[in-house]
């Protein structure tokens, strides 16, 4: 047997302010959307708010349905929608903001497994990483230099 260790690094920012300006709008953006969220079965808001290479912002909520699990999160409708209306424009960045209607949200808020796995695949498509950005609804930020960071073992078409 041999043991392998995996090591991830993040940057953290106390708040919204020490972000680079650029980030602090994207993440307003997510802050905005985040409040269109089509969520009361969780009460659990997402924003994601994506820019593209050419300096669009393409924005995402989550958006839930009573037959569960026929929703999707909101970095899934952002990729998605940015994939389908910008195809062949690379991806720089993703903000992600999350907040419950019933609970305070003050830590970073990643991504759920379904986004990661959607995530990477465009990260691997356009071989370039994307930069994440997320957090709860007030509190500290992490910054991920790429979606590997989350997800060191993605699954990809090389596997097919």
């Amino acid at each position: 047997m041999k043991e392998i260790n995996i090591s991830t690094s993040f940057k953290q920012f106390e708040s919204i302010n020490e972000l680079p300006n650029e980030i602090q709008d994207l993440m307003q953006e997510a802050i905005t959307i985040r409040k269109n969220a089509y969520a009361p079965y969780s009460n659990f808001r997402v924003g994601a708010a994506i820019l593209l290479e050419n300096n669009k912002v393409v924005c995402g909520s989550n958006q839930e349905n009573a037959a569960y699990p026929s929703g999707l999160c909101a970095e899934r409708v952002a990729i998605f929608y940015a994939g389908a209306n910008y195809p062949g424009l690379k991806i720089n960045k993703m903000a992600i903001t999350a907040a419950s209607d019933t609970n305070p949200t003050t830590e970073p808020i990643p991504p759920c497994g379904a986004c990661r796995q959607s995530i990477a695949e465009y990260e691997i498509k356009q071989d370039q990483p994307i930069e994440i950005y997320f957090m709860g609804e007030t509190g500290i930020i992490y910054q991920s230099d790429s979606l590997k960071n989350l997800l060191p073992f993605m699954f990809n078409k090389k596997f097919l």
